[in-house]
């Protein structure tokens, strides 16, 4: 691991490599301060196929390509990068000690909590590869304008699933909510919503998943009916990756995200978190926003704790 032990710490530690950390990232490095972003490789970024909505890219970005341009960026102005996953991070003194699951420890005055959601995914065969064709998608915000007019089909259960149904009525006059049997179904009110807004539900459990020309093409109930749809929306929700930080004692909402100020600073002081992983709009331009708020407000703190402010 890169330089920060107790007796020279790091300025900060930056857990996790995606848009929020490489945004962070590139912001610190400028700011000439020392720190480490530790990535553990699996940035729910790079799931994404193409993105039409991240600003900048009119023929819209990949988002393998858009974490190589920002690594690029940040190796640029002298930004350490280094492969890892944080297995705890916690305060001794004035001081975060992050410890990687090799049992590496890196130390530094301040901390960025970077790391993200992991999706529920609905149990589908081929799950990656129906994700990279834009066959199964997470964010209708991102890409319901991809999908105008199409056959849609919404995975999930309770009231996040029938409001993103709600959502993706305003690109198409075509969508069922699936919840795949779930037991945890629909309220007659839902019911009653969703019908008023032309949407089937469609509560039986699915029982084969039919694949046309290497794509999923339509599904199967136990009841033998068969509905074809041109994609399918998971909304099962997301698990926030807060664990690494739990010796903290962070303060969480109640989606288990960490709750931040204006500043993106949690309730333990020195420690923020960016992205995803923060309560709110779960977006690539929310995260690089949260990002520079963080990495100029611990660049100001710094300046001051050094008496250079």
């Amino acid at each position: 691991m890169a330089d920060g032990d107790a007796d020279t710490p790091l300025d900060s530690i930056i857990v996790g490599g995606g848009p929020a950390g490489l945004t962070a990232a590139i912001y610190l490095a400028r700011y000439r301060r020392r720190f480490l972003v530790i990535d553990a490789g699996a940035p729910r970024a790079a799931w994404i196929p193409l993105s039409h909505n991240h600003a900048g890219f009119p023929d819209g970005v990949t988002g393998m390509d858009l974490l190589a341009r920002m690594r690029a960026q940040a190796k640029r102005y002298g930004a350490g990068v280094e492969r890892g996953c944080v297995a705890s991070l916690r305060k001794s003194g004035e001081v975060f000690v992050a410890r990687t699951e090799g049992g590496d420890e890196v130390v530094a005055r301040t901390a960025v909590m970077a790391t993200g959601v992991i999706d529920v995914e609905p149990v589908l065969p081929n799950l990656y590869q129906a994700v990279q064709r834009g066959l199964i998608r997470h964010c209708p915000i991102c890409d319901g304008f991809e999908v105008i007019g199409q056959r849609i089909g919404v995975i999930g259960h309770g009231a996040d699933a029938v409001g993103e149904a709600l959502w993706m009525r305003t690109y198409t006059d075509d969508v069922t909510l699936l919840t795949l049997g779930e037991s945890r179904g629909l309220s007659d009110e839902d019911r009653r919503r969703l019908a008023g807004h032309g949407i089937r539900a469609m509560e039986e459990p699915v029982v084969e998943v039919h694949a046309d020309a290497g794509r999923i093409a339509a599904l199967t109930t136990t009841a033998g009916e068969r509905l074809a749809f041109d994609t399918l929306y998971s909304a099962l929700g997301a698990v926030p990756r807060t664990d690494p930080a739990k010796p903290v004692g962070a303060r969480t909402g109640g989606s288990g995200r960490f709750e931040v100020d204006a500043h993106c600073r949690t309730d333990v002081e020195g420690l923020f978190a960016i992205g995803d992983v923060v309560e709110g709009l779960n977006q690539i331009s929310v995260a690089m926003g949260h990002a520079a708020i963080a990495a100029t407000t611990i660049h100001r703190m710094l300046l001051k704790d050094e008496g250079r402010l």
